[in-house]
């Protein structure tokens, strides 16, 4: 489980393209912010990678960053390019498949709260 931070604390989150590379045939993720609130992630995929279907109880707001993906939400398909947003409200079935190597910022936020 990641570190929780706290939401009263500040943090930057700063070369995250460095410290965080496409790797080849892989799909990765760093846990940037992790608190009662929110979860902030970014993952890189390369090409042909893929999320299979799932939820989350919370909602969450995806932000393609770099590259382009096929994005279900669903059952509906979206093509994603850099700067897209795809908001899912809580427990939207999703799934992707990246076209092109791709960096995507996801962050779900505790509605409950």
């Amino acid at each position: 489980m990641a570190k929780t931070t706290p939401v009263t604390g500040s943090s930057a989150h700063l070369d995250l393209a460095g410290a965080l590379p496409v790797v080849p045939e892989s799909t990765t993720s760093r846990v940037l912010v992790n608190n009662d609130l929110m979860r902030v992630v970014q993952f890189t995929f390369d090409a042909g990678e893929m999320l299979t279907e799932h939820s989350s109880p919370r909602a969450v707001v995806v932000q393609l960053v770099t590259g382009r993906m096929r994005f279900t939400v669903d059952g509906a398909e979206h093509t994603m390019g850099e700067g897209d947003i795809i908001y899912l409200a809580p427990g939207a079935s999703h799934a992707l498949v990246a076209e092109t190597p791709c960096r995507m910022t996801l962050v779900m936020v505790d509605t409950a709260v």
